[in-house]
């Protein structure tokens, strides 16, 4: 096989990963970096539930990847389609080849829309939206504004998915505008979770009840929208555990969120945990490949058991290129991740509960005067000015 060309270090994905990535290698010094991107344009994705919710515009969420793409990194736009660890190598879909001495796989997660019957075709139309994609977010706005009466569903699949918290944060929003808008007691809104509860710490559980209880949400636990059918409007819930429900339920509005997975040519490479996720198969506190050395992930597609968020992406940048360089010098690798992530969970149009947690489920607070457990008014302004101006202006350039 021909190879186009050798970086010393290669990143798969310029997104938030790759992108962190890139500027924190080229701030270590590392002068011979290419990422490889296909997309002229790069996404901040955690703005789009405000977008779906009216709160933020779609066009605040994006920029040219130029204008991200850190100085001095070499931009491949190209499509990766194979991997060939034991050679070093990388493929793209018009065949060149890359070889490498380190690869960092940050490909993103890959959105599964066929895997819930019927969602597919009707996911743009007939009141059924998503805050999963950026030409849909802007749609669920428009849905919920039209919704006077009737019934709402909002709904979260089984399985990892990135930013978990965003399924629900919608149906909050929905319901403080319906509120305001004096129409809420004429829409019953469900929202369909296939966990035990809204959430897997018992103390944010616990004030999510209640800000499930103010809006009267019907919550469905154990459960999981299996069908779709746009043009009945109605979806089928299917019991994913003991307590869960069985049922058909109408709607006048549904916010859809899909299985999500990594991407296809993750999932059949040897990078792969080889199981229906697919995702990378690394160390969970190294973050290198447990079985080719020289390989390290982060980010969505980084089989981890962290929720898979932005800001995980930040704890886990500044391990991937600590731990590149000890293995790239031949040292023990000195750097861990110990599963921070956090989950901003909108509550109303200006009130925020922001979990951080670890590995063990560990509240791990940034903002310990706050109590972390609660929705707070000044979480809000992080959320909608504070954090994205950390994301463009200090993450993406390795400073935080």
């Amino acid at each position: 096989m021909a190879i186009t060309a050798k970086h010393q270090i290669v990143i798969v994905g310029g997104g938030t990963a790759g992108i962190t990535v890139a500027a924190r290698l080229r701030r270590a010094g590392y002068t011979d970096v290419a990422v490889i991107e296909p997309s002229n344009d790069h996404y901040y994705q955690p703005l789009w539930t405000l977008v779906g919710g009216g709160r933020a515009s779609a066009e605040s969420t994006v920029r040219p990847e130029h204008s991200v793409m850190p100085k001095g990194v070499t931009w491949i736009r190209n499509a990766v389609s194979a991997f060939d660890p034991a050679a070093n190598t990388v493929t793209c879909t018009d065949g060149e080849t890359y070889e490498y001495d380190a690869l960092v796989v940050a490909p993103g997660i890959q959105l599964d829309w066929n895997r819930t019957e019927g969602l597919e075709e009707a996911v743009g139309r007939n009141g059924v939206s998503s805050n999963y994609r950026f030409d849909l977010a802007s749609r669920t706005w428009e849905f919920i504004q039209n919704t006077r009466s009737g019934s709402a569903v909002f709904m979260m699949p089984s399985g990892p998915i990135k930013c978990g918290g965003a399924p629900q944060k919608i149906a909050y929003l929905a319901s403080d505008y319906w509120r305001k808008q004096g129409v809420l007691d004429k829409i019953d809104v469900h929202l369909v979770l296939p966990t035990p509860r809204a959430f897997g710490i018992p103390e944010i559980a616990d004030n999510l009840d209640k800000v499930i209880a103010k809006y009267g949400i019907q919550l469905h636990t154990l459960s999981e929208v299996t069908a779709v059918d746009g043009e009945a409007k109605k979806v089928t819930v299917t019991a994913v555990g003991e307590g869960g429900t069985d049922t058909t339920l109408a709607f006048d509005m549904l916010h859809a969120v899909p299985p999500q997975s990594a991407p296809d040519w993750v999932k059949s490479s040897p990078l792969s945990t080889g199981d229906s996720n697919g995702y990378v198969e690394v160390d969970k506190f190294t973050l290198q490949h447990t079985r080719f050395p020289n390989v390290f992930s982060l980010g969505d597609v980084a089989a981890t058991p962290n929720s898979k968020t932005g800001a995980a992406v930040r704890k886990q940048a500044p391990v991937v290129v600590a731990n590149i360089a000890d293995h790239l010098e031949g040292r023990p690798l000195s750097a861990h991740y110990d599963g921070y992530s956090s989950c901003p969970i909108v509550t109303s149009s200006h009130d925020m509960l922001l979990a951080e947690f670890d590995y063990d489920m560990h509240l791990t607070p940034s903002f310990p005067f706050l109590d972390p457990t609660k929705p707070h008014r000044p979480y809000w302004y992080v959320k909608k000015y504070g954090l994205p101006w950390l994301y463009w202006n200090l993450m993406l350039k390795g400073l935080v």
